[in-house]
């Protein structure tokens, strides 16, 4: 809380008073959180705050104080206050999707939250001048604007503004959930700063006629701030009846081999299953087949389309990975942060690619039949979708479930430690176990026990198709008894390992050998010994692994 020498200097009476003047200012409601405020029964944990902070030329004055309740002031994510709320608002909308096994909020969402995305606009269209009216907002005014002609595309464009009533979001060409760089937009539109580039939404299809909903495709994360903001409009340029898949070709472009956007990898990869299932729809029609026939394989769209062969393999790969971090059964993805590794959530998507993904996806296109053994239950593309997603769940169930408090987070955990703060030790074992070096080889000694149990066995096996077959119990039975003797290793809760061990980062060698023999490359003992694969695999009731 900023230092206030107008406060300071308040009596006791004094300061009651603006307590109870802040309170019918704000009709009983926390600026920040905006839930009910009970002066009696929450008297200790109330303070008064600037909302422009005094280091950012607030005022030091009673309209510029707002009250809010003390752990809410504690917690914000931003010094000034109206940032912080809209902030609050969002996280708020993010939990509630959360909870319906989303990903999180995207403009959607938030268009919906504040009634828009209702109405479809009519457009007539008259020697290069576009004619529309806005009745549902209100507005029963004739706009005429001129329609623009892109010489190098061909596709037509308009600019406007229009009220979010008009406003949909094109979930298929732009799949991101709002991230965190929506904080820095926020605060940019409250200091006045100007929006540098228009977003940029579609409309219009053969099927639509005259009418149709406009589509928002890109800038939505400035469309969402001002939205947030309470912004009822949007200056947007406008595609008319533009080729989609076009749009989102040069989208995934844009994301991709040309980095002008910085997409985060989970989109990329929905990104890249949004143009698998198209060109699947392309070689249906251009083979005349019907929409129901999987005859062909994944080798034969790559070599369809063999002027793109790498990106062809790339979209077979990230439909699978999309398949597997978007299915509700997955219990590992509510502990993922889609854009980054942040302080609430203990894994990045980045370490789920370079763990999971990485030692267990099949990266090249498969010679049988997308549809082969579907209603049999061994297509392998599935089996594997479904192991994996059963692999991360043990993970998660183990590790994660009713273990991790995003209430205590992650942000400087180790030095937390240092200073004497107790964390419970279920909370700093995830905490652990989810760095990206650790992860990783924990993941390739589940891959070992797999392979070990097929040698032993001596049943030969396709070792980058580990999950094309379906594992038998005593497999799964055995990856189990390995994660939780895992759990109880000691270095996971040895707060002595905060400054020397897990305060600085490590790299993949490191933990390789610390798994292998029990030591560090420099020889500092963190295990008694090195992992047995034989006592690892045991169950724990009998296993002689401590």
């Amino acid at each position: 809380m900023s230092k206030s020498q107008y406060l300071d200097s308040l009596s006791s009476k004094q300061r009651k008073e603006l307590e109870q003047r802040l309170f019918d200012s704000q009709q009983g409601y926390c600026f920040i959180c905006e839930k009910r405020i009970d002066l009696v029964l929450q008297k200790d944990d109330l303070q008064i705050d600037h909302i422009d902070p005094l280091a950012e030329d607030g005022l030091d004055s009673q309209n510029n104080f707002a009250l809010v309740h003390g752990i809410c002031n504690r917690t914000k994510s931003a010094s000034n206050l109206e940032v912080a709320r809209r902030l609050m608002e969002l996280e708020s909308l993010q939990s509630k999707l959360r909870e319906q096994g989303k990903r999180g909020a995207n403009l959607g969402h938030i268009l919906r939250s504040v009634q828009g995305s209702n109405t479809e606009l009519t457009l007539k269209i008259t020697d290069n001048i576009v004619s529309y009216s806005l009745p549902k907002s209100g507005d029963s005014t004739i706009h005429q604007v001129p329609l623009f002609n892109d010489k190098l595309s061909g596709m037509q464009s308009f600019f406007a503004n229009f009220p979010i009533e008009y406003l949909y979001h094109d979930e298929k060409i732009n799949p991101r959930s709002i991230g965190v760089n929506i904080r820095g937009l926020i605060d940019e539109f409250i200091k006045r700063r100007p929006q540098l580039h228009v977003a940029l939404a579609w409309w219009g299809s053969e099927e639509s006629g005259n009418t149709d909903k406009v589509h928002v495709f890109d800038g939505q994360h400035k469309a969402a701030a001002q939205i947030l903001l309470g912004n009822r409009s949007l200056p947007v340029r406008v595609f008319v009846r533009p080729d989609r898949n076009v749009l989102l070709q040069t989208n995934t472009n844009a994301g991709g081999k040309l980095r002008q956007v910085a997409f985060d990898q989970a989109v990329m990869r929905h990104l890249g299953s949004s143009m698998y299932a198209d060109r699947i729809r392309q070689y249906r029609e251009m083979r005349g087949l019907t929409e129901e026939d999987y005859s062909f394989s994944e080798n034969d769209l790559v070599k369809f389309y063999r002027g793109e062969r790498r990106e062809m393999l790339r979209y077979i790969v990230d439909a699978q990975r999309d398949s597997i971090s978007s299915s509700l059964d997955n219990k590992l993805i509510e502990f993922v942060e889609w854009s980054g590794k942040t302080a609430s959530r203990p894994l990045a998507y980045n370490s789920i690619e370079r763990s999971f993904f990485k030692e267990f996806l099949f990266m090249k296109g498969l010679d049988s039949a997308i549809g082969a053994g579907m209603e049999e239950g061994t297509n392998p593309r599935l089996l594997e979708r479904d192991q994996l997603v059963r692999l991360m769940s043990l993970f998660s169930e183990i590790f994660f479930v009713n273990q991790w408090d995003p209430e205590i987070g992650g942000r400087r955990i180790e030095a937390r430690i240092v200073g004497g703060e107790k964390i419970p030790e279920s909370h700093l074992r995830a905490w652990r176990i989810a760095r990206e070096e650790v992860l990783s080889n924990v993941v390739r000694w589940l891959r070992l026990v797999i392979t070990n149990y097929y040698a032993f066995i001596a049943i030969p096996i396709h070792e980058d198709r580990l999950l094309h077959q379906q594992l038998p119990d005593e497999l799964w039975s055995r990856l189990h008894n390995f994660l939780e003797n895992l759990k109880h290793l000691p270095c996971w809760v040895d707060h002595k390992l905060s400054t020397t061990i897990f305060g600085p980062r490590q790299n993949l060698d490191f933990w390789a050998k610390v798994f292998s023999d029990g030591s560090t490359p420099l020889d500092i003992p963190i295990l008694t010994k090195g992992l047995d694969m034989y006592e690892m695999i045991q169950d724990r009731k009998i296993a002689k692994f401590k």
